[in-house]
């Protein structure tokens, strides 16, 4: 593979995510460097120019939520889910992602975790992590949680678990100490600080979060209630949650049409806020890729499990546009711009601007991603892998 000094993107159109209609992009060491109507280079033999012809460029997705390491274990040993692969998340269009521990705190490690994070940002994305899991006390690398999103360069925030039978039914005074240990190490140390919440199926919702904000003096914006279309009370909880100035993460393989009953398609709860003139910049989408899939019965017994992959992402993007009649810009801010605000990365990530990441997708007429450009380097040409893993086929 050939690694060119600057690379000009030409006849773009670009959504940034708002609208810019076609514009040239100038790329070098991983940066944008420059947006205009109309860019001619000379006396650079050293350029890479790609001229998309009016394909649709957009940012990066910015995907919060991923077992990077593999999750699952519900169903014995045997149900363990793998380790991430860098194609399967270049493919799907992944240039960020942040990885965290699921059910499974006994034979997964946040050492790990890190270690998995490390290696994929060597391999040419961006990965961060979320120390703790569903146990708590919480699962940490420095035994602290102050001190691993202090002092731990790829740790962001917290990782929790309420209204599921797994998690570990935190009380209200243990809920309120975690978040603020995370709030606290997210001032000192410049990072997001905050506590991404697993929420299950139980009947509780967000009312131990909505106790945690009654009874204490932790703003709302310091927690990220996962899988908030999981249920329809969940979904109806989170537009409430949205109206005081919260954000949630919907998940993007949560789909009522694959099978999850009485689940939300994070599409249709996008639409549903606009309707109803409730603020969405704070809504996130993530793929809760690479963990599995529990199927329970009314008895809360195991009964079926499936691993998730990273193609709702991009399928939910087009559900927004194709079926919910949303505007690009609106699509693309649930992936991208707004979970790179929550996490904390905004300064790099989530938009096409000069002096952040050169993290971007090329999509065809049918929205499918041709090209994906991570750090300014093309990981996926024409819809096949350009770069893969260290120790993929």
């Amino acid at each position: 593979m050939v690694l060119y000094m600057f690379t000009l993107v030409k006849n773009a159109n670009v959504y940034a995510p708002e609208a810019l209609g076609i514009r040239d992009i100038l790329i070098a060491a991983g940066k944008i460097l420059k947006i205009e109507n109309k860019m001619d280079i000379t006396g650079i033999d050293d350029i890479n120019i790609i001229d998309i012809q009016g394909q649709t460029l957009i940012p990066g997705f910015v995907d919060g939520h991923v077992h990077l390491i593999g999750g699952g274990g519900e169903g014995g040993y045997h149900t363990r889910t793998p380790e991430v692969l860098l194609s399967h998340l270049t493919l799907s269009g992944i240039t960020t992602v942040v990885g965290l521990l699921g059910t499974d705190c006994a034979t997964r490690h946040n050492d790990s975790l890190y270690a998995k994070a490390k290696a994929l940002t060597t391999e040419g994305i961006t990965a961060y992590m979320f120390t703790g899991g569903y146990k708590v006390p919480t699962e940490t690398i420095t035994q602290s949680i102050q001190r691993d999103i202090v002092f731990i360069d790829r740790v962001i925030g917290l990782k929790t678990a309420l209204s599921d039978h797994r998690s570990s039914q935190p009380s209200t005074e243990e809920l309120s100490r975690m978040a603020s240990e995370a709030r606290v190490a997210g001032l000192i140390s410049g990072k997001c600080g905050r506590v991404v919440v697993h929420l299950g199926n139980s009947p509780t919702g967000f009312n131990p979060l909505c106790d945690v904000i009654k009874q204490s003096d932790i703003p709302v914006s310091q927690f990220i209630p996962t899988h908030a279309n999981r249920t329809e009370l969940l979904a109806e909880q989170s537009m409430m949650w949205l109206k005081k100035g919260g954000y949630i993460d919907l998940t993007a393989g949560i789909n009522p049409d694959k099978g999850a009953k009485g689940s939300v398609k994070a599409s249709s709860f996008l639409a549903k806020c606009k309707a109803n003139g409730i603020d969405t910049s704070k809504v996130c989408i993530s793929s809760d890729g690479n963990g599995s899939i529990p199927l329970f019965n009314e008895k809360r017994e195991l009964i079926g499990l499936k691993v998730a992959g990273f193609g709702s992402l991009l399928y939910q993007l087009k559900e927004m546009i194709q079926t919910e009649n949303m505007s690009i810009t609106e699509a693309v801010i649930p992936l991208t711009q707004a979970p790179a605000q929550c996490l904390g990365l905004e300064k790099d990530k989530g938009e096409i601007s000069p002096g952040k990441d050169a993290d971007f997708l090329i999509l065809d007429k049918n929205l499918d991603i041709q090209h994906t450009f991570a750090k300014g380097v093309c990981h996926v040409r024409n819809g096949v892998a350009q770069i893969k893993g260290t120790f993929e086929d």
